[in-house]
């Protein structure tokens, strides 16, 4: 799932920001939204889930939301949160074995080719046990693999369809970043962390980690065509098409564990990525083709060293060693370790709000943190505004995690979800692993 320094302890990171006049980097909590300011509640749409991490559409006009268990099931809610019959697929035979107190391996995610309703076609990331080829002594491989739903019955997957396109073999359990999407060019996405472990340091790491080095896929986006080729094709214009020694699958790279991922649904359709950080700050990025975002040569907008990963250095580079800059995040907060106290232990990223529901939202970017403890189902929302003219960071508020009756809801906070209406959905349960049936899909409403 997320991502953190060492395995269980190493899941999160949490923050703070600049809100208003507040300067990003103080160690002060974000002020409450006052009430009919772009204030929302939850609503609970269905519950019993073990640990969802996805809530997904496939754009054919059923209204049917997927929603992605992490322990390897997808069910299918009806819009009134009604569960419609047996789980659409179930891979829990195909997947390595998760530890139940906390893992970041598992079903993570779903994507709905762009022409579903003809083509029956959709695309799942999960985590299947260490192949044969890998490397000895790592983890497990993470796999994208290929299913088609069934011709007897639209709310059943063929589990027998399943054709592998990507197999990337990881030499630890966490870091794996996992929500797969479609983008408007009609190429898929892939998110993948910078192997596991902590720093980008040790076994499967190179000197310099793997967020720096393109010629493998692990800390990077990837960018490829799925109608294009056998198993998958390059898209022409992507970044390394042409490059020598590097992975042309590569669209972005010099991430962590770039967890969620989402394209705005109006206004530029710019990718958005939250990627957790390690031991001090949390950082949300808006992706561009061919850019470098700086781990672990950085961690958010600070310097980082593996070394000492409790204390950012003054000075590091600015560009990477092909010259290209190192971009800053558009948003940055504390890790609730920092020695100076932050708001939570990771970044999870959300979605821009194009719902019709809540118009003072339109244009913000809703997303949330894990938990504002590690030991305790605390997680947080905010609510990020774009730069003020002048300024480059995005603002960012707290906005109450209640239900409509005005009481604490108390999850960690695992995904968020669109609908086809553009309305957002948090995903999250009581449990930090996956395990049991705390699992909750909330609806964000007025």
């Amino acid at each position: 799932m997320v991502g953190k320094r060492v395995w269980l302890v190493s899941l999160f990171a949490v923050a703070v920001f600049a809100v208003a006049g507040i300067l990003i980097g103080k160690a002060v909590a974000p002020p409450q939204t006052p009430a009919g300011q772009g204030t929302f509640r939850l609503r609970l749409l269905a519950e019993g889930f073990a640990s969802p991490v996805g809530l997904v559409t496939p754009g054919d006009g059923s209204g049917r939301l997927f929603v992605i268990d992490q322990i390897g099931l997808i069910s299918i809610l009806a819009p009134d949160g009604t569960r419609r019959g047996p789980p659409f697929l179930d891979l829990r035979s195909r997947m390595v074995s998760l530890n139940p107190s906390f893992d970041e391996r598992g079903l993570l995610g779903l994507a709905f080719h762009p022409a579903f309703s003809q083509t029956r076609r959709f695309f799942v990331y999960y985590s299947a046990p260490l192949r044969a080829s890998a490397p000895a002594g790592w983890n497990h491989t993470s796999q994208i693999s290929e299913f088609r739903v069934s011709t007897a019955n639209p709310d059943m997957a063929d589990p027998a369809s399943e054709q592998v396109l990507l197999q990337v073999d990881e030499p630890q359990a966490n870091h794996n970043g996992g929500q797969i999407a479609f983008g408007p060019d009609g190429f898929l996405y892939v998110p993948l962390g910078d192997g596991g472990g902590a720093n980008d340091t040790g076994l499967g790491h190179p000197p310099g980690g793997n967020g720096q080095d393109t010629s493998t896929l692990l800390g990077s986006i990837l960018r490829i065509d799925v109608d294009g080729g056998s198993p998958y094709g390059i898209p022409p214009d992507n970044p390394f098409v042409n490059g020598v020694g590097v992975r042309k699958e590569i669209f972005a790279f010099g991430f962590r564990n770039p967890f969620r991922i989402s394209f705005d649904a109006g206004g530029e359709h710019e990718l958005f990525v939250g990627d957790v950080g390690q031991n001090l700050w949390e950082e949300v990025d808006i992706v561009t083709k061919g850019n470098n975002y700086g781990w672990p040569v950085r961690e958010g907008k600070h310097c980082f060293d593996p070394n000492n990963p409790n204390q950012s250095p003054e000075v590091c580079h600015t560009t990477d060693t092909a010259g290209r800059p190192l971009i800053d995040p558009i948003i940055e907060y504390a890790n609730a370790r920092s020695p100076a106290g932050g708001l939570g232990v990771a970044v999870i990223g959300g979605f821009v709000y194009r719902g019709t529901a809540l118009p003072g939202l339109v244009g913000t970017y809703v997303f949330g943190d894990f938990s504002a403890s590690q030991a305790n189902p605390a997680g947080r929302l905010f609510v990020a505004t774009r730069p003020l003219p002048g300024q480059t960071a995005w603002r960012m508020r707290e906005v109450p995690m209640v239900d409509e009756h005005g009481q604490l809801v108390g999850l960690f906070v695992k995904s968020f979800g669109q609908d086809d209406a553009n309305e957002l959905y948090v995903l999250g349960s009581q449990a930090a692993g996956p395990a049991g049936v705390t699992g909750k899909v909330y609806k964000i409403v007025p």
